[in-house]
């Protein structure tokens, strides 16, 4: 009789895991719809703040989320407005720029075959910007398509911010007249909504700053790599690479070795700088997530959602561990993870005692 409770737990924890591989499978095949409600939730934890601040000045609810919108798509109009631009600056600068290309390989291949280097069937020539562009343009997504989808987020994130101030009430009905569950709830929502907060405004003090030194020192398209630098930051370890080697080929391209090593030196310094000072002056706290536990999320939500789920990998990750945290049966999950102290209201371990973990997630 005495191991018939821990055969039933045993028991649920396989149907659980089984039903939780399923929905892995599900997701993915929905990935479209899916996106959309990811993106639209972060965006709305990114837009509360701002809409609980008007009510309690008095606004209507309507009205404080219809002034959010507004602002948030003038914002995005704007933004886009000056993507769009670089990128047709860009894309009608192209051939002179191959022709540059090509004065810089036919340097390189020089100094290979001054030390003796054989450079194979490699050519001056053999680099094709413009069909490049191409290949990226036949499989980019149209802009009916963009549009479409731009469409359905913002819906469902005005949707959602409707709906947050009900969400506690709704909480109370499910657990009953539990205060200590709402309050698990609401310190939890708080600390998802200060990382996606406290994340938003690094990646745009660090899009700032990257794109205004690329504009001072004259190099093509900075506006773009800087909205580029803004969005992949969320990426975490690899982002910033990602973002920063169109910058670092075209100072190369305009300015020479020395150029990229310039590009290359301001990526150092932004990082330490941004991810350091500036990001711990808006942390509360330092939100320490294991290493393994970041790569893991960004290849798990990439797979699943692609793009969209690697940049917004973190704040997913958060979601999902959350809800962990809120069930007595799965919280040792979050304590094996590393975790249990982002929910508790803990202090991380101090770095001594964990061996092996990397620097702060970003």
């Amino acid at each position: 009789m005495a191991e018939t409770p821990t055969l039933s737990r045993s028991a649920s924890t396989v149907l659980l895991l089984t039903a939780a591989v399923f929905l892995i499978v599900g997701v993915q095949l929905i990935s479209y719809i899916a996106t959309i409600v990811a993106v639209s939730l972060i965006l709305a934890m990114l837009a509360y703040p701002a809409t609980k601040a008007l009510r309690s000045r008095g606004l209507p609810e309507v009205a404080a989320v219809g002034v959010v919108a507004v602002i948030a798509f003038l914002a995005v109009l704007l933004v886009c407005y000056l993507v769009f631009f670089s990128f047709e600056s860009l894309i009608s600068g192209l051939p002179l720029y191959q022709q540059v290309l090509t004065i810089r390989i036919s340097e390189i291949l020089a100094v290979f075959e001054r030390f003796g280097v054989s450079t194979g069937s490699i050519s001056p020539g053999s680099i094709d910007l413009q069909g490049f562009a191409r290949i990226l343009s036949s499989s980019a997504i149209s802009l009916a398509d963009l549009l479409l989808y731009l469409f359905f987020i913002a819906v469902t994130t005005l949707f959602m911010l409707l709906e947050v101030p009900r969400v506690p009430g709704r909480i109370r009905k499910v657990t009953g007249i539990r205060s200590e569950s709402v309050e698990a709830f609401s310190r939890m929502s708080r600390f998802l909504i200060d990382f996606v907060i406290v994340r938003t405004e690094a990646n745009l003090v660090h899009g700032f700053l990257f794109g205004a030194f690329l504009w001072v020192m004259g190099v093509h398209s900075a506006v773009l790599w800087g909205v580029l630098t803004f969005l992949l930051s969320y990426i975490p370890y690899i982002g910033l690479i990602i973002a920063a080697l169109p910058a670092i080929f075209f100072a190369w391209l305009q300015f020479g070795l020395w150029g990229a090593v310039a590009v290359i030196a301001a990526v150092v310094v932004l990082n330490a700088l941004v991810e350091n000072p500036i990001f711990a002056h808006f942390a509360s706290r330092r939100f320490d997530i294991p290493a393994l536990v970041v790569v893991l999320s960004v290849i798990f939500w990439g797979w699943i959602l692609g793009v969209a789920g690697m940049i917004f990998a973190v704040p997913l990750t958060l979601i999902v561990l959350s809800v962990i945290q809120s069930s007595d049966d799965w919280a040792w999950v979050n304590t094996i993870l590393g975790v249990d102290h982002l929910f508790a209201g803990e202090q991380a371990p101090p770095i001594e005692s964990r061996v092996g973990d990397a620097p702060p997630a970003r």
